[in-house]
C-alpha cells in the first residue's frame, strides 16, 4: 500500500513541469515523509521483535547471511534487502548483551541445509529447489528449512556448552 503511495508521488514529481518550483518541493517533501514513515515503521517493528526475543530466551542462535549476496544471485530483489536484516541483528545483540544473555552467530558456510538434523550425515548435493530434505542414512523427510533451523539450534547448544 506504502508502495503504491511512493510510486505514485514520484509519478507526480517527474511529471512537475517547472523544476525546483513550488509544487516540486512539495511533491519531494511528500516522498521523502512517506520514506521517513516507512523507516520508522520498520525501526519500530524491529525494536520491538528484538525486545521480546531478548526478553523471551537466554541465548539467541542466527545464522550470519549474506543478504546481499542473496538478493542479487536468487533474484529476491527487494523482499531481501529492503528487509532490515543486518539492523535486526545489531538489535538483538545490544540488547541480549545488555541485559547479560548470549548471542551467537553461525558461519555461513556451515551446512546447516545439507546435514541431516537426526543423524548427522551430510548431502552432498542439495539443490534450492528441493523444499524437503530426505536423508540416504536414516530416511527421515523433513522440510528443509525445519531441517537448517534443528541444525542452527544443535551447533548453538554444542557451542553454549563450551
Amino acid at each position: 500500500m506504502l508502495e503504491k503511495k511512493i510510486e505514485k508521488n514520484y509519478k507526480n514529481h517527474y511529471r512537475e513541469k517547472v523544476k525546483f518550483s513550488k509544487n516540486w518541493y512539495k511533491q519531494k517533501s511528500k516522498i521523502s515523509k512517506l520514506h521517513e514513515y516507512i523507516k520508522n515503521c520498520r525501526r519500530d517493528f524491529l525494536h520491538k521483535l528484538s525486545k521480546k526475543l531478548s526478553e523471551t530466551y537466554n541465548a539467541v542462535v542466527v545464522e550470519d547471511l549474506n543478504m546481499k549476496g542473496m538478493s542479487q544471485a536468487l533474484n529476491f530483489g527487494k523482499s531481501v534487502g529492503d528487509n532490515g536484516w543486518g539492523m535486526f541483528l545489531r538489535m538483538l545483540e545490544y540488547k541480549l548483551m545488555f541485559l547479560g544473555k548470549q548471542f551467537l552467530k553461525i558461519s555461513k558456510w556451515f551446512p546447516s541445509s545439507k546435514t541431516c538434523s537426526k543423524c548427522g550425515n551430510v548431502k552432498e548435493k542439495l539443490e534450492l529447489s528441493e523444499r524437503s530434505y530426505k536423508c540416504e542414512c536414516c530416511g527421515i523427510e523433513i522440510d528443509r528449512d525445519y531441517n537448517a533451523a534443528l541444525n542452527i539450534k544443535n551447533i548453538g547448544k554444542l557451542m553454549l556448552k563450551y
